[in-house]
């Protein structure tokens, strides 16, 4: 029974509250690989300093990411904020 057991690998992805175009784009594609590839999805929105006058710019930018990975993994956990990150977890969607 053991040797059945898959192990879960999670991935972390870091955002800043004011992350660009590119560099959002750059991380979403690395964010579809993992999921096609069957790993747990942490992403995070790291506030450092002020920064954290920003926080509805960090969920936005967490729900526009599950948005856009809607057909690759499904939502665990909704945007939380847990001190200075603000984490949401993406779980991949089973392969038929």
């Amino acid at each position: 029974m053991k040797s059945k057991a898959t192990k879960v690998i999670v991935k972390e992805i870091r955002f800043g509250p004011n992350t660009d175009e590119h560099d959002y784009n750059f991380k979403k594609n690395h964010a579809e690989k993992f999921l096609e590839e069957g790993a747990k999805l942490k992403v995070y929105v790291f506030f450092k300093g002020r920064s954290i006058l920003f926080k509805d710019k960090g969920e936005i930018l967490l729900l526009r990411l599950a948005q856009e990975l809607e057909e690759l993994g499904k939502v665990e956990q909704l945007p939380r904020l847990e001190g200075k990150r603000m984490t949401m977890f993406i779980t991949p969607k089973k392969k038929n």
